[in-house]
């Protein structure tokens, strides 16, 4: 078996929150935590909308958690139109536990991934690096 070449790259993340969806968030951190070999910060701010091109520019993928969209239109669609404008790619994460994603959100987004650890950090840097196909066989 092939040794992977060590990637010491830190990746940016912003990472959807949502109000009222706190463990969603804190489930998928913990699943990138359990990763020691995945290094990552999270850029955050209050809102989304007003932000300079400075703050987007060092942003490497943005996470959109679609559990956490319904009652969070407005500032995820606000995050989605900023990755349009810098050409960020988005990792869209199905709802916990569940299959279907918004389709709106799907149409957007640059890789779809579940909630497996690997299948994650691979659809993140599948997505950063053009490989859009890696994200575990998901389609």
């Amino acid at each position: 078996m092939f040794e992977e070449e060590q990637d010491d790259k830190i990746y940016n993340l912003l990472i959807t929150r949502g109000k009222n969806h706190e463990e969603d968030y804190n489930t998928f951190v913990d699943k990138l935590y359990k990763k020691g070999d995945f290094l990552w910060k999270e850029s955050v701010a209050a809102s989304y909308s007003h932000l300079p091109e400075s703050f987007f520019n060092k942003i490497d993928a943005i996470i959109i958690l679609s559990g956490t969209y319904n009652s969070n239109k407005e500032e995820i669609d606000d995050i989605i139109t900023a990755a349009k404008q810098f050409n960020i790619p988005i990792v869209l994460v199905r709802p916990y536990g569940m299959e279907e994603v918004p389709e709106n959100l799907e149409a957007v987004a640059t890789t779809l991934v579940g909630w497996n650890s690997n299948c994650i950090v691979e659809a993140i840097k599948g997505a950063i690096n053009g490989d859009y196909e890696s994200a575990c066989g998901i389609e």
